[in-house]
Formats: structure tokens, sequence, C-alpha cells
């Protein structure tokens, strides 16, 4: 699961409690349940503008309890943990915005690339191959120098060996030496799509067409 799905999900689950707990309070705060006649069950909770969100009873329900407080205790870490855990996993950012690229005859001059032209440049690369149905590049950190990811999809019949051949003296190569680098590791996913599967996609990239999604 990706880093977007994971976002999305949990921003629909909270997003979802946060307004249902926000349409409680104000169906309580403005006493809409007299006004409209709508007699909810006794165990609904706030249905007045005087009841309390948490009543005394259930306050006090558990206190007494020997697992009560380590249960809300732990409970609390684990959701502090997993928020902090959340807010680094948004803040650590795994894609280049630009590449320095050496320039040894003239000194002074400091010279950068951006990474986006670059990706964009390999995919059209990638996609000249005449069995690529679409393809994806994305430059991420890495200690000490740049690393490829790439997601490629072949049409049906596709030779995977052919694509990595192609892809190892065609886009890579030109951006180890467009970049001056001795190396550039790469990382290459590639799905060879199923006769039907591909006569689907074909049917819905007519709407559209889009990269393969690389993390």
């Amino acid at each position: 699961m990706t880093r977007t799905v994971v976002n999305r999900v949990l921003l629909g689950v909270v997003g979802a409690v946060l307004l249902a707990a926000g349409v409680l309070v104000l169906a309580g705060g403005l006493d809409l349940y007299r006004r409209l006649g709508v007699h909810p069950p006794h165990w609904w909770p706030l249905t007045s503008p005087d009841q309390p969100v948490v009543s005394g009873r259930s306050r006090g329900r558990w206190v007494a309890s020997a697992w009560w407080w380590p249960t809300v205790i732990g409970g609390l870490a684990v959701l502090v943990a997993g928020t902090a855990w959340w807010l680094v996993a948004q803040l650590r950012r795994t894609g280049l915005s630009s590449i320095a690229v050496p320039t040894p005859g003239a000194s002074g001059l400091r010279l950068r690339v951006g990474a986006r032209a670059l990706e964009e440049a390999m995919e059209d690369g990638t996609v000249e191959l005449p069995e690529v149905e679409r393809a994806g590049v994305r430059l991420v950190r890495a200690p000490g120098h740049p690393r490829l990811r790439g997601a490629v999809r072949l049409r049906p019949g596709g030779d995977p060996a052919a694509l990595v051949e192609h892809f190892e003296d065609g886009p890579r190569a030109d951006a180890c030496g467009s970049l001056r680098l001795a190396e550039l590791p790469a990382e290459l996913r590639i799905r060879v799509l199923q006769a039907a599967s591909a006569e689907a996609r074909h049917g819905r990239g007519r709407r559209g067409r889009r990269r393969p999604r690389v993390e």
C-alpha cells in the first residue's frame, strides 16, 4: 500500500469520525431533537443542551477497575506514537527536486538539473520500445548518489529482457552521461499485461493516459 493510499484512508476515516462527532454535538447543542420532534434511544449521546458529553456514571464506571488506567495510558501512547510516525513519514521526502552536475572545466560554476525534467526524458526514452505501454521513472535519494526507481507496463507478449537491455543502454546510460555520474543504481519493476487486461486498459486509456505510480 502506497503512502498516498494510506494518507487518503486515514484522512477519510478521521474526517468521517470528526464529522459524525460534530453533527452529534451540533444536534444536541441546538436542541434539534426536541425542535424536530425526534426521540432518539435512551443510550444516544448529547440529546439536549444540558447533557454533558460524558455522564458522571460513565466517568466513574471503570475508574475503580485495575485495568482502566493502564489501558487508557497505553491507548494514548499508541495514538501519540502513531501520529508521530505519520508526521515523520510526511516530512520525509524520498524524491529529488534537482541534481547537481559536476563542472570540472569551469571553477565556481554550479549547475543543477531539474529532477522532473530528467525523469520525463527517461520516461520518453523508455516508451520508445514498441512493446512498452506505459512507463514511470522517479529519482530518489540514496547515500552518496541518486537512485532510479522505474515502473514499466509491457503489452501482452512483451520481452522483459529486451526492455532491461534497452533501458540500460538507452535512458540509464544517457542519464549517467548527462549527469556525469560513474554509476546510477536503478530498480525497475516490470509488469507484462495479459490480453484481457490490456483490452480493458486500452478502453479506459481513451479517456486519458497516466503513468504507472512509482514510489
